[in-house]
């Protein structure tokens, strides 16, 4: 049965297997992934593209990848100009760093500033009010199109209340690196001096653009089949009617969910769903190792991606159904 299963497993993308941990059973495990879209690895499209790339040296302005990727995103996002940067980390800072040159320049953060999802009507409030005291707004766009198809809007839709934007292509977007930060064209010009400083000024970088050009080739259609797979997730969970752990349906907007853990400490459950064990092959017919990461005292999150499809969807939800068993009443 489970050479069967890895036969099988062979045939789809993204398939890993490990041998399963925690029982001693040394078992084949399949297992699926959940602890962040920032765990994709490229695959064929993005593999050759990077192969086919036409490169030159970036830091000189003069690849022809990068550049298509820059004037693409910067159409998408609404914006003058764009530049490419090797991390959205970086993307952020240079903003900021533009944004604040003055001595004594102040930064305003939300309590919970990585954000997940920017609410539009809320960017445009605090839009008016950062401009009704001569401040100046950057959105950080980790999950920008994420978003944007959750919202149903255009990109721009979104960024147009903002100053500046990062826009990330390492997460639900798929490719294995790289970010973008954007704004007016006096301010990418800063941000080409500031990246140089930064030590994130490329050379022939066309390589990594062209998997952000194969990852915003179909994002509409990728990103909504992780939130779909993720709401799946989300329906099924509820069926399992766990004293121990639930799912609030109506805050899985995009791909996200976060289980709310009310039983032993999420470390636990985190372990318990990684091992396996021959009872859970004997009862669920499957070797299944689920990686997710404990995200506060009582929640657990797991994050869908290009990587995590419909199949193992189910395969999770019936890892869960089988640790909260072991763990019920």
């Amino acid at each position: 049965m489970l050479r069967g299963l890895a036969r099988a497993a062979a045939r789809r993308p993204g398939t890993l297997w490990t041998r399963g941990s925690g029982s001693g059973t040394g078992v084949l495990a399949h297992v699926v992934d959940l602890r962040s879209d920032t765990v994709t690895k490229p695959g064929p499209a993005m593999r050759r593209a990077m192969a086919e790339a036409v490169v030159g040296d970036d830091d000189y302005g003069e690849d022809p990848t990068v550049r298509e990727l820059q004037e693409k995103a910067a159409k998408l996002l609404g914006v003058d100009r764009t530049l490419f940067v090797p991390t959205n980390t970086m993307a952020n800072l240079i903003s900021v760093m533009c944004h604040c040159q003055r001595r004594g320049s102040q930064i305003l953060l939300g309590q919970e500033c990585h954000l997940h999802v920017y609410e539009q009507g809320g960017v445009a409030q605090v839009h008016l009010l950062a401009r009704s005291y001569g401040a100046r707004v950057h959105l950080d766009g980790a999950r920008l199109m994420n978003a944007a198809v959750a919202l149903h809007v255009p990109p721009a839709r979104i960024v147009e209340h903002c100053d500046s934007v990062s826009l990330c292509f390492s997460k639900g977007l798929g490719a294995p690196v790289g970010a973008l930060v954007g704004g007016p064209k006096d301010f990418i010009e800063e941000a080409w001096r500031l990246r140089k400083a930064l030590g994130g000024g490329m050379r022939q970088a066309g390589v990594l653009a062209a998997t952000a050009l194969v990852g915003l080739a179909d994002f509409e259609e990728v990103l909504l089949t992780d939130h779909q797979n993720a709401q799946r997730f989300a329906r099924g969970f509820q069926e399992l009617e766990s004293p121990i752990c639930s799912v609030d349906l109506a805050a899985v907007e995009t791909n996200m969910v976060m289980v709310r853990v009310d039983g032993p400490p999420p470390e636990e459950l985190c372990r318990r769903l990684q091992a396996v064990s021959a009872d859970e092959v004997a009862q669920t017919g499957h070797a299944v190792r689920v990686l997710v990461f404990p995200w506060t005292e009582r929640s657990v999150r797991a994050v869908w991606h290009c990587d995590v499809s419909a199949h193992d969807t189910e395969l999770v939800l019936k890892k869960w159904g089988f640790v909260l068993r072991q763990l019920g009443p």
